[in-house]
């Protein structure tokens, strides 16, 4: 996630020590922050007045600044992760910047999840309870929130769901050291695959007779060059890498490290023909010859023109379990292939550790068929420290299971904090927001007009599930008879829907619920955080059914994404029971415009150039337009475009109509505890 530089100045805020306690619940001290903070917001005041016409609202209530991160898919601090060169380390040394393979948090509609290459973006550490998942062949520290991808029912579900079910698994291979035995074993194999090596015992110079001899690597890949250098100054011989060959029209350049020393030859032909009976050497032979002679496409297979030595590589490879066969040879090499499936591959990597990422890489874009790993016990655990990351593509192995992590997205910052992942790790509660609301509606200044919830974030946001302040606002507009209208993409709304209901008798409420999109995988994409698409269509249905005037707002319409579904969008929202339907176009003012591109950019880049070019089209040219009256909606054809395809599908499905006009004449304030009831 982008995280741009804060605009404004900083304020200063203090951590709100009723919702981030001292201790944990075993009342130990908390030694590291957890991913979300809150903070107490101690402003007096609670109606945010509104001045843009193109808001159909004066006056809004917001009990709470920023939307929450909720992080607590978190692991303990030795769980392995895997890396993009295939190897298992520890997620408590993970630091941003480092590559991992991951996999498609959602497929495709209609496809599977491949693999792909993720990148760190942040690190979190925190201390909480935590539990411990027994599998088969492993055993994790976790806590109750982490989200693991199951195996039959291909869905994510967390820690304490997974009881008697089957989670997705790649075998897990130890990080074993680079000793010596693996260092000579990989330059024998690097040697015989791909090297020139002139020499024989008891050479002398050429100048006395004798023939000129040199050792000398050539590739077009420098991992490899770069791994031998290191290598051969363990023994003692310094060498260079260097151009050896220019580009040709089918062939790239090539660079090479040569030695002519007479010392350091007779050094590395004593390496070469030693031969340890160890699994280092086996290790490490067969990274070498890898990195020289083996091809990673549809499948791993390592060619060479002398049999004897396939024959070595095959019997050295079925000492870790790996089974090759030999494929007929052509004209000039024969080749041996992997048998099995792509994780097997991997394991390969992981047990060798060939040089060349670009060969590792190719595991990228495949499908992701994987074990299954039957959960044995979910078993209670302490407190104590764990750690979460969020990568690039949302996902990661860890302890070889396939899981999620957390998200963050753009943000406040007007409260010294930036528009990235500060948006939903640093959330502001106004605790007090009903107990204000009161006393605002109770002054005799006050003229009963329609309260929006909420005009800034969304007020059923996850939080609210735990403190219930919304659902507390909501009571006292109902007990003052205050018209109120709400729109969120939560599912939570229609936890309040006596509420709503109550007020709708009175004709004093309204709920907006928004709906993006209805493709599941793209929904994940755009709000991660936010409840499912068919979730949002069955709140619909549920207020509904209570008698609460419900429509559906389709925002934003990011054009090139999903102005293509509003048809779909709108059918669906006349099903459920919707009244109406509206429609905001995409804003991009500053910095969410440097946040979206890098969002199209990491999530969607076959359409970055797409979307952004229709976006321009409803923007003169730009990617914003703070213009009153046209901001909402764009301007130009494209605008016009998706303005008649809404409206056309409105009409269509009976969504073309207003919800009915809030009605303040009921309005009525209730009496204190402890007042003379009045005799009227």
């Amino acid at each position: 996630m982008l995280e741009p530089a804060n605009r404004f100045e900083s304020m200063r805020l203090e951590l709100d020590p009723d919702l981030e306690p001292d201790v944990d619940p075993d009342g130990e001290p908390v030694e590291k922050r957890p991913a979300t903070i809150f903070y107490r917001d101690a402003s007096r005041s609670i109606l945010a007045k509104n001045s843009s016409p193109d808001v159909g609202f004066t006056w809004s209530v917001n009990p709470y600044r920023g939307c929450e991160h909720g992080c607590s898919y978190c692991v303990a601090p030795e769980t392995p992760i895997l890396h993009g060169d295939m190897t298992w380390r520890p997620i408590g040394e993970a630091r941003v910047g480092d590559e991992l393979l991951a996999f498609d948090e959602f497929p495709e509609p209609g496809g599977t999840r491949k693999f792909r290459a993720a990148v760190v973006e942040h690190v979190w550490w925190s201390r909480r309870p935590t539990r411990r998942l027994v599998t088969d062949h492993q055993d994790v520290v976790t806590t109750d929130g982490h989200r693991w991808l199951q195996h039959r029912a291909f869905r994510w579900s967390s820690t304490e769901q997974l009881a008697g079910r089957s989670l997705r698994h790649l075998a897990v291979v130890s990080e074993q050291p680079e000793d010596d035995d693996y260092r000579i074993g990989y330059l024998s194999g690097l040697t015989l695959g791909d090297g020139t090596f002139r020499y024989q015992p008891g050479w002398r110079n050429h100048r006395l007779g004798f023939p000129q001899s040199y050792w000398r690597i050539a590739l077009v890949d420098d991992e490899p060059l770069v791994r031998i250098l290191s290598l051969l100054r363990r023994f003692g011989v310094e060498g260079h890498i260097r151009p050896f060959s220019a580009a040709q029209p089918r062939r790239k350049p090539l660079r090479k490290v040569e030695i002519r020393s007479l010392g350091a030859r007779r050094i590395l032909h004593g390496l070469i023909q030693t031969e340890p009976a160890t699994p280092s050497y086996r290790r490490g032979f067969l990274a070498g010859f890898f990195d020289a002679e083996g091809h990673s496409g549809d499948v791993l297979r390592i060619s060479q023109a002398d049999l004897s030595v396939l024959e070595r590589v095959r019997r050295y490879a079925a000492s870790f379990g790996f089974q090759f066969r030999l494929e007929p040879g052509g004209a000039r090499a024969s080749s041996i292939r992997l048998a099995g499936r792509l994780v097997d591959r991997i394991r390969f990597f992981a047990v060798c550790r060939p040089a060349i990422r670009r060969k590792l890489a190719a595991v990228c874009g495949r499908e992701m068929n994987l074990d299954p790993e039957p959960v044995r016990a979910i078993e209670p655990g302490g407190a104590r420290d764990v750690v979460d990351i969020q990568t690039s593509t949302g996902t990661f192995f860890a302890a070889g299971l396939a899981t999620h992590n957390c998200y963050a997205r753009p943000s406040h910052e007007t409260l010294g904090w930036n528009a990235g992942l500060d948006f939903e790790r640093r959330i502001l509660v106004k605790n007090d927001a009903p107990e204000l609301l009161r006393k605002e509606l109770s002054a005799p200044r006050w003229q009963p007009e329609v309260i929006a919830l909420s005009g800034n974030t969304d007020c059923y946001q996850p939080v609210e599930r735990r403190l219930g302040i919304t659902r507390r606002c909501v009571e006292v507009l109902a007990e003052f008879r205050n018209p109120v209208s709400a729109i969120t993409k939560s599912a939570l709304v229609a936890r309040d829907a006596d509420l709503f209901a109550e007020l709708a008798r009175d004709g004093a409420a309204h709920v907006m619920v928004s709906v993006t999109t209805l493709d599941a995988h793209l929904a994940r994409l755009m709000e991660p955080r936010a409840s499912a698409p068919e979730r949002r269509l069955d709140a619909v249905s549920k207020l509904t059914a209570a008698g609460v005037p419900v429509g559906v707002m389709i925002g934003p319409v990011v054009p090139g994404l999903n102005d293509e579904e509003i048809p779909r969008i709108l059918a669906a929202a006349g099903e459920a029971g919707a009244q109406s339907a509206s429609w905001v176009l995409l804003r991009l003012a500053r910095p969410l415009d440097e946040i979206f591109v890098a969002w199209l950019e990491e999530r969607v880049p076959e359409r970055k150039q797409r979307v952004l070019s229709r976006i321009r089209a409803t923007r003169d040219g730009r990617l914003s337009d703070t213009m009153f009256g046209r901001r909402m909606r764009g301007q130009g054809e494209y605008a016009a475009q998706i303005a008649a395809l809404f409206a056309a599908s409105a009409r269509k499905h009976g969504l073309d109509r207003r919800l009915p006009p809030l009605d303040a004449s009921h309005f009525r304030v209730p009496p204190k505890a402890g007042d003379q009831l009045s005799l009227l």
